[in-house]
């Protein structure tokens, strides 16, 4: 995707829900631009005593509805586009949720499996120093993403805290539990994938019991939605993560298939499977399709292949425009990411609530808190739907760009 401009494209999908909706061409333009990018070096001492420069990211696009929000990925392909376009779809993602919250992102170009757990510790204290003037729990608030985890946001939440004097936890969300995380959070967005799931499949008459589905990413998201889906009565039979794939055509055990990775790296050569590209699972004729991987994963040159009757965005980004219209043509149902895989940020939301009122809920209250919203959030998109004879994508935009703009409107234009 970053070939065909990331940030390129999330304006073009910004541009056609204004459309829809007939946005005011003013609030057009003021959307199409970050209220905030922020650009830093970030120096650490790495183990061997050199001193190595990291470039790193924070883009607050919008705080109309509230604070920003929005994960930091560590990862080497972390550009400026892709935060920036990152950043916009949170806004649209925490105004679909209706959460009150706007869009923010954050990365550090950097290749974390070959930096240590110090070197890392130093680098995440190090750009939260540089970033200090420009988050905290009503301005901007950090959470996991890609390749950065809880003890990447204890961190964050320690060294802000240091430098305010006194514990801040609701500066960032996603971290452990013994510091003021929520409980079932790192379930949290393959938990709303799966209930997505099980939703859509209801809406187009396939029975969960007898869905075919196959899985491309096999992280965090991708893991979670297949066992959940699993324990439902689903056929897994294709799983695959960045190295490769595999199927089976009487389905996988997820459970068994996470054993075997966590011990062999992939999901590759498991017992009893074929071994396939992520190219082949992309193609299997099955029910459900969930991409849980990275960006661009569908695309215009690959999308007419698809012969899946549905398609899920566990991941952000992961079909392009022209994939979009393609698989349209083709009557192939997308759930859109900002709906999808909604569930972190809201229950990030449920955490933070947590951290300024100081109360916590059960695992099995914040689970049913986020299968309401999920749920509701569904019905929104599945009736605007509906409504304006669209794909998901842009009635769920369209949703998203009315929040945000009814807020710019009531608020007005200082000064």
């Amino acid at each position: 995707m970053k070939d065909e401009g990331i940030y390129l494209i999330a304006l073009q999908q910004l541009e056609e829900a204004a459309k829809l909706i007939r946005l005011d061409p003013d609030i057009h333009e003021m959307l199409k631009h970050p209220k905030r990018s922020i650009e830093v070096s970030v120096p650490i001492r790495m183990d061997n005593g050199n001193i190595k420069v990291f470039k790193g990211f924070r883009v607050q696009h919008n705080d109309a509805r509230g604070p920003c929000k929005g994960g930091i990925r560590y990862h080497p392909d972390v550009t400026f586009d892709e935060v920036k376009a990152l950043a916009m779809w949170m806004t649209w993602k925490t105004a679909l949720m209706d959460l009150p919250y706007g869009g923010g992102k954050g990365g550090v170009a950097c290749n974390p499996k070959k930096l240590s757990v110090s070197e890392k510790e130093r680098l995440t204290r190090r750009y939260t120093y540089m970033l200090l003037d420009f988050i905290g729990p009503d301005k901007d608030i950090p959470a996991p993403d890609v390749y950065t985890d809880e003890q990447t946001m204890a961190w964050i939440m320690d060294t802000y805290s240091m430098f305010e004097g006194f514990n801040v936890p609701g500066v960032v969300t996603g971290k452990p539990v013994s510091i003021g995380g929520i409980v079932g959070r790192k379930e949290a967005t393959g938990r709303g994938v799966f209930y997505i799931s099980v939703e859509v499949l209801k809406r187009k008459g396939i029975n969960p019991k007898n869905a075919v589905c196959a899985i491309q990413g096999f992280g965090n998201v991708g893991y979670v939605t297949a066992r959940l889906l699993h324990q439902e009565g689903c056929k897994i039979v294709a799983v695959s993560d960045s190295k490769g794939g595999v199927y089976r055509k009487d389905g996988v055990d997820p459970l068994k298939l996470h054993e075997h990775k966590m011990k062999t790296g992939t999901v590759m050569d498991f017992p009893g499977s074929k071994n396939i590209t992520n190219d082949e699972l992309l193609e299997l004729d099955c029910d459900m399709l969930i991409l849980a991987a990275m960006e661009g994963a569908l695309n215009r040159s690959n999308a007419a292949n698809t012969r899946a009757r549905i398609i899920i965005e566990g991941a952000n980004g992961p079909t392009t425009p022209d994939a979009d219209e393609i698989l349209y043509s083709k009557n192939i149902t997308v759930v859109p990411d900002i709906l999808a895989n909604g569930g972190g940020v809201t229950v990030s939301y449920f955490e933070w609530v947590q951290n300024i009122e100081r109360i916590f809920w059960t695992e099995q209250e914040v689970n049913l808190k986020l299968h309401e919203k999920m749920i509701k959030c569904f019905n929104d998109v599945w009736e605007m739907t509906n409504e304006l004879r669209v794909n998901m994508r842009k009635a769920a935009y369209a949703i998203a760009l009315k929040r945000v703009s009814d807020a710019i409107i009531s608020r007005g234009l200082f000064p």
